[in-house]
């Protein structure tokens, strides 16, 4: 068999209703993972559902336990062909986030998956059990085209954490450095630029969650007629204290967690990204972020803060009195060459620069940006063997404007990250009525399928000098 037959096998797992009936297993799992428990569907998903399937494809398992409380287990299945072959590594998160069942529209649930038209709704069908399920039946086909072989050894590496901000991640694959030992990083989740073409993306923003409170010192509120103008309100000066971090048109004033000027590089990759497109998509607010760049550039390739909540006396029942405390929590998402490790201490400085050195920062969560550099051989080979699949270029993102566990990859063991979406902005992930579109799906096991396939042809992938000598 040929490439594309290769492509016809793996686009027939959709007509045939192969993939429906796998993604319908998957999504009734009830995989939750914020709530702060370990739910045993967890373990469930990786060793009633996962398992299986992979076995089937020539994977060895192994469940490996999370060294963090707060996390699910891991599963790690390994396809060794030939050791002197390359390796891919893959990566998929088993777990979702709250169903938020009272809130999906009449006739849909979030454990049952449904089909309407051209969207099956469900938890999970983007984020990001679709996408897994996608990327399975895609390797299923080209195993079948080939004879049974790959041409490069495959690892899978799941996790059952990622909505929980991936706890024991890092751990897990530093002790299994050499299980997860590989020349390549290829993963599918986040969303496309848009539904019309695909994306590949090259690593992705930070994100550091912090609180800034204030504790005027007393234990209660006091009147705010008996009171007002004479004891200073929390409230109050807490708004004035996010206002020095960031203008009233968003554009982030902190000097220290600005990032470096936008490479051109990057700025000729996103030259020709459409922001808010979709029809699903928000319209978006003229004249609002970092003056001077485009929409594509604000969002993928520049620092933003956000103020996520804003807390002081009580919002659902106000009363006629002067909050003995008040705080915001906040959030900085960054680019690669940001100080983000000290964004506490920047933030602190600032504040107190400010006449606001009674504004206490704590950071609540943080996580690293990544970038594969553009000139790297495998951005240009991706970029081919999507366009030879989907027969037109994908939109390249230098990376995604939102966060994933990218780092662990990219810097702690140092592989080459390219990420294929198959979710839109519009899926609602995260929301009620989440939904995976057919034409994605279909178009998403042939960009799979294609790039499988072109990873076996080691003289045209730019495999390491070692390995693609060794696999001659």
């Amino acid at each position: 068999m040929h490439r594309n037959d290769a492509l016809t096998l793996a686009q027939s797992a959709l007509d045939s209703g192969r993939l429906f009936a796998d993604l319908r297993r998957r999504v009734a799992l009830r995989t939750e993972s914020d709530g702060g428990t370990v739910p045993p569907a967890l373990a469930a998903y990786l060793t009633d559902e996962l398992r299986p399937s992979l076995e089937a494809l020539g994977f060895d398992c192994r469940l490996c336990p999370n060294p963090d409380p707060k996390g699910g287990p891991f599963l790690i299945a390994r396809r060794i062909e030939d050791p002197t072959l390359p390796t891919l590594l893959s990566y998929g998160h088993g777990d979702v986030v709250s169903g938020q069942d009272a809130q999906w529209r009449e006739g849909l649930a979030p454990w049952t998956l449904v089909a309407e038209g051209e969207r099956w709704y469900g938890r999970g069908t983007s984020d990001n059990k679709g996408q897994h399920s996608i990327a399975l039946a895609a390797l299923e086909a080209v195993l079948q085209a080939r004879g049974g072989r790959l041409g490069f050894n495959m690892t899978w590496l799941f996790e059952t954490g990622e909505e929980a901000a991936s706890p024991g991640l890092a751990a897990v694959c530093e002790a299994e450095r050499a299980a997860l030992a590989a020349d390549l990083f290829i993963a599918s989740d986040g969303p496309r630029v848009g539904t019309r073409q695909p994306t590949l993306f090259l690593g992705s923003r930070g994100a550091v969650n912090f609180t800034l409170r204030i504790r005027s010192g007393r234990t209660r509120g006091y009147h705010s007629g008996n009171w007002g103008g004479v004891l200073a309100n929390p409230a109050t000066r807490i708004a004035h204290a996010v206002g020095t971090l960031a203008d009233a048109h968003g554009r982030l004033l902190v000097e220290a967690l600005r990032p470096p000027p936008v490479d051109e590089a990057v700025r000729r990759a996103l030259a020709d990204i459409p922001i808010g497109a979709e029809p699903d998509d928000p319209a978006l607010d003229a004249g609002w972020g970092e003056p001077g760049l485009t929409p594509a550039e604000r969002l993928v390739a520049w620092n933003t803060f956000e103020v996520l909540a804003l807390e002081a006396g009580n919002p659902q029942r106000p009363i006629n009195a002067i909050p003995h405390q008040a705080a915001a929590h906040c959030q900085l998402r960054f680019v690669v060459g940001t100080d983000w490790e000290r964004t506490a201490e920047h933030v602190q400085a600032h504040l107190a620069a400010h006449g606001f050195d009674d504004v206490e920062v704590q950071v609540t969560l943080a996580g690293a940006a990544t970038r594969l550099d553009l000139r790297n051989p495998w951005v240009d080979w991706a970029v081919g063997s999507i366009t030879r699949s989907a027969g037109h270029a994908p939109h390249l993102l230098p990376n995604l404007a939102g966060s994933l566990p990218n780092d662990i990859f990219a810097t702690q063991l140092g592989l080459p990250t390219l990420w294929v979406p198959h979710g839109h902005a519009g899926c609602a992930q995260h929301a009620p009525n989440e939904h995976l579109l057919v034409p994605l799906a279909r178009q998403g096991l042939a960009v799979m399928a294609g790039l499988y396939w072109d990873l076996g042809e080691h003289d045209g992938a730019p495999w390491p000098p070692r390995v693609a000598s060794a696999a001659q």
